[in-house]
């Protein structure tokens, strides 16, 4: 059994990025330009409220941002902000031509419509591709879009590890607009064959075991078990999920993360699997700043 390694990948990603962003600073194309921000891409990270999960990501994403040489900066603002007030920080940033990428962290407040906020990101700086256009761009099977990053960062773990994708069948449990609809249809654009299931679809386990690439981004963990896994399939587990462990005494329990899928159940079955933690979260931020570093070579004309 495979194991799908997301930070093996991800540091080697960082390796590249941080090549391309000193190359950035040591030779500047249009040292005039208002947008070469000394040669750093610039990421916004605006975060509405105070989401205990939210600044955990955020903290990982600066990390990563440090590492390769990026310019991070987290813009916080109240959980009572106005929609009104919200739209115009991102048209400020939309303007500001030292801002290469810019995301708002998900979830925001319910008084904000996530559609019109994420939508207000031009689309040149919409590094996380959540945007109308970069959607459409998907759907269309444009390159010139970006892909959303835990979409991007399953594509780039299966190629990185020779698994292909043209011809197979794949399964996608789940159908969020975040992860299970762009998903699907970036492995339709990679010439697979592609069913997406979700709580409501019958025979659940008899679908599951019938693909050749399974993706499980149900939000549910220890979802998929062993009935639910054929002998050499390849399983991406894009959940994570905090559950109690061990009770370390009588006031406090241990956390543990878990997967949509049963990894110790599985793994005796499958012929590759991504950990959780470990696979696709790793990927994800690397994918992200991917697409950071194409932004700002778009808008420097690199």
């Amino acid at each position: 059994m495979l194991v799908l390694d997301g930070k093996k990948v991800r540091d080697e990603i960082a390796k590249t990025l941080r090549t391309k962003i000193e190359a950035f600073s040591s030779h500047p194309p249009h040292q005039h330009s208002r947008s070469w921000c000394g040669g750093k891409p610039k990421l916004v990270i605006v975060q509405v409220g105070d989401n205990e999960e939210s600044a955990t990501y955020i903290r990982q994403k600066k990390a990563f941002g440090e590492t390769i040489g990026a310019v991070v900066e987290h813009q916080k603002l109240p959980g009572d902000v106005s929609e009104k007030d919200l739209l115009a920080v991102i048209a400020k940033l939309n303007a500001d031509t030292s801002v290469h990428g810019i995301i708002v962290q998900i979830p925001i407040p319910k008084h904000l419509s996530e559609n019109i906020v994420v939508d207000a990101i031009a689309p040149e700086k919409d590094v996380d591709g959540l945007g109308g256009v970069n959607v459409k761009r998907l759907w269309e099977n444009k390159k010139s879009g970006f892909m959303p990053a835990t979409t991007k960062g399953i594509m780039s773990l299966l190629s990185y590890y020779e698994i292909p994708v043209a011809g197979k069948h794949v399964v996608v449990v789940g159908r969020s607009l975040l992860v299970g609809k762009p998903t699907a249809m970036a492995f339709l654009n990679a010439d697979a064959t592609v069913t997406i299931a979700h709580r409501h679809t019958t025979n659940l386990s008899e679908i599951t075991r019938s693909a050749d690439i399974l993706v499980v981004a149900a939000g549910k963990p220890h979802f998929i078990q062993r009935d639910d896994v054929r002998e050499g399939q390849v399983i991406i587990d894009v959940g994570i999920t905090a559950v109690t462990g061990e009770k370390l005494n009588e006031e406090i329990t241990e956390w543990v993360i878990a997967g949509d899928v049963d990894f110790n159940d599985v793994k005796d079955i499958v012929g590759a699997i991504s950990p959780v933690p470990g696979g696709v979260g790793p990927m994800t931020v690397a994918s992200l700043f991917q697409n950071l570093v194409s932004a700002y070579e778009i808008q420097t004309k690199v």
